[in-house]
């Protein structure tokens, strides 16, 4: 006997952005933020640093 085909379920959360999609165009492309990695001190730097510096 062949197997039943699964019927999608609907579900509200799809419809809506389906519709929203059509009315609004679809959403804007991702943006490329750049990582900041600009860390600062955790220690005050010690009297040796300061003299060698």
């Amino acid at each position: 006997m062949p197997r039943k085909k699964k019927t999608k379920r609907f579900e509200a959360v799809q419809a809506v952005k389906e519709l929203a999609r059509e009315r609004l165009g679809p959403p804007p492309g991702q943006k490329v933020i750049p990582h900041k990695n600009k860390r600062t001190a955790k220690h005050k730097p010690t009297i040796g640093k300061l003299l060698e510096e």
